[in-house]
C-alpha cells in the first residue's frame, strides 16, 4: 500500500530518520510502539523512583584540556603556548601545580566542597583525530580499530534494564539538545524507550499545528493490517509521553537560579524530570562549540563559564530537592587539543584531556596523572587513563552493573565514587 501522506514513515527506519530531523518539536526519536516494546519488556518491574541516575555532558568539538586544567608550574606549558597559556597568577588553584581556567570559579568551589572530581589525561590507545570517528569511539566504547553498532549506554540498557513500565512507556534514557537526534551512545541491540528534548523544552505555540496533525493521524482509523498501524501506535505512545513530560516541565519549580543560556535551560529540564520520579536512568546533554582552531581564548573562556556555572546551578538545585545523592554527572569530549598553539591563536585536534565527575557521592579532587609536556612542537600527549575505566566506574560503582558485558573487556574502575 502506498503511503498517502508522502512525509509519513511506514517503517521504523523511516520514522527514526524523520524524527531526528525534528518534525515540529516532537523529538520522540527512539520510541518503539507498544507492540515492539512489549516483546522485550513484558513482565518487567517498574524501576524504583530513588534509583541512581547518570547525566552525561558532551563537550562537542574537542575541549582543550590544557587550558581547562592548567599545569601552571610546568615551563613546557608556557613554551608550547606563548600566547594562549593562562598566566600563573590567574589560574584557580586546585593543587600546588595544577589549577582551573579563570572562567571556572564555580568548578573550583565544587572541588573545594569535595563534590567535583577531575580525572586527568583521559584518552585511549591509537587515538583518532576525526571528530566523527573519535566521537563514535567515545559513544560506543570501541577500540579505535573496531566499529560497533551499539553505544555503551545502549548495551547497559540491554544488559541491566529490563525496560520501563509496560503501560506507561516512560523513557529509560533522555537526550537534550543533541546534535543529530538520538545519540549513538543510546543505541542498543534491543528496543528501549528514549525521548528527546530541544534545549528550550517542548510545547511552544508554533508546534500546535504539528501537534494537532499528529494527534489526528494517531487517532485515525485503520485496518489491523494497515501499514499506518505502526505510525498510529508510535505517535500515540509518543504523544502520551510528550504530554507527560510537558506537564512535568511546566510544573517544575527549580530551587536555584540557572544562567540564561540554552545549556543551563537543558540542565533545568533534566532536574525537573529527575524530580518528577521518572524511571529514566541516563540523561545526555550537549554543549557545542569547542572546536577552537582559531582565536581560542575568548571562545573557550565563554564556554567554560557556561559549563561551570550551569553545572553548579544544576547541582545546587538537586541538593535543594534532596536529589543530589541520586545523581552523578560526567563530562566527555571526543578529544583534547594539541599541546602547542597554532598560527591562528588556536589549537588543533589532539588526544587526551581531563574530564569532570560531579555529585554528592563523588570523591572530589584530582585523579590520575598529568600529561608529560616535554614534547616537540608537533607531538600529541600520551594518555594515562583509558576512558573505558571511567565508564567501568560509572557502570559498576554507580549504576551497579557489571561493566565487562557492556564494555567487552575488563577495565579497572577508578576510585571516583565514595
Amino acid at each position: 500500500m502506498n503511503n498517502s501522506s508522502p512525509f509519513l514513515p511506514t517503517t521504523r527506519r523511516e520514522f527514526l530518520h524523520l524524527s531526528t530531523k525534528g518534525i515540529g518539536l516532537l523529538a520522540f526519536s527512539g520510541f518503539a510502539p507498544s507492540f515492539l516494546v512489549k516483546a522485550t519488556m513484558a513482565g518487567a518491574p517498574a524501576p524504583e523512583k530513588d534509583q541512581k541516575v547518570l547525566v552525561l555532558i558532551q563537550l562537542a568539538g574537542g575541549n582543550d584540556g590544557l587550558n581547562t586544567l592548567i599545569p601552571f608550574e610546568d615551563p613546557h606549558y608556557y613554551r608550547l603556548r606563548p600566547t594562549l597559556a593562562i598566566p600563573k597568577e590567574k589560574v584557580l588553584r586546585v593543587s600546588d601545580t595544577l589549577g582551573l581556567h579563570p572562567s571556572c570559579a564555580a568548578f573550583q568551589a565544587l572541588v573545594n566542597d569535595g563534590k567535583l572530581a577531575i580525572v586527568q589525561n583521559v584518552g585511549y590507545p591509537n587515538p583518532n583525530h576525526s571528530h566523527f570517528r573519535s566521537s563514535e569511539i567515545w559513544e560506543t566504547a570501541s577500540p579505535s580499530d573496531k566499529f560497533l553498532s551499539t553505544g555503551w549506554i545502549g548495551r547497559y540498557l540491554d544488559n541491566a534494564c529490563a525496560g520501563s513500565p509496560a503501560e506507561d512507556h516512560d523513557p529509560l534514557a533522555v537526550h537534550v539538545n543533541t546534535l543529530n537526534g538520538v545519540p549513538e551512545t543510546f543505541m542498543g541491540a534491543q528496543e528501549h524507550p528514549t525521548f528527546g528534548l530541544l534545549a528550550s523544552g517542548i510545547g511552544r505555540k508554533d508546534s500546535e499545528e504539528t501537534r494537532k496533525l499528529l494527534q489526528s493521524i494517531g487517532s485515525g482509523g485503520a485496518n489491523a493490517g494497515d501499514e499506518r498501524t505502526f505510525l498510529q501506535q508510535t505517535l500515540m505512545d509518543s504523544l502520551v509521553t510528550e504530554t507527560k513530560v510537558q506537564q512535568v516541565l511546566t510544573d517544575y519549580r527549580p530551587m536555584s537560579t540557572y544562567p540564561a543560556n540554552p545549556f543551563a535551560t537543558s540542565l533545568r529540564s533534566v532536574a525537573g524530570l529527575i524530580a518528577s520520579g521518572l524511571p529514566t536512568r541516563v540523561y545526555f546533554v550537549t554543549l557545542t562549540g569547542f572546536d577552537t582552531h582559531f582565536n581560542q581564548a575568548n571562545t573557550q573562556a565563554n564556554l567554560l563559564t557556561v559549563l561551570s556555572t550551569g553545572l553548579a546551578a544544576f547541582q545546587k538545585d538537586l541538593e535543594a530537592h534532596h536529589l543530589d545523592g541520586q545523581v552523578t554527572t560526567m563530562t566527555f569530549s571526543e578529544f583534547g587539543r594539541r599541546p602547542f598553539e597554532n598560527e591562528s591563536k588556536g589549537t588543533d585536534h589532539g588526544t587526551a584531556a581531563p574530564l569532570f565527575v560531579l555529585g554528592a557521592q563523588v570523591k572530589g579532587g584530582l585523579h590520575g596523572t598529568a600529561p608529560n609536556l616535554d614534547l616537540p612542537k608537533n607531538q600529541d600527549v600520551a594518555y594515562s587513563t583509558d576512558f573505558r575505566s571511567v565508564y567501568a566506574t560509572m557502570l559498576e560503582n554507580w549504576l551497579g552493573t557489571p561493566s565487562e558485558p557492556v564494555l567487552g573487556a575488563k577495565f579497572a574502575p577508578l576510585p571516583l565514587i565514595a
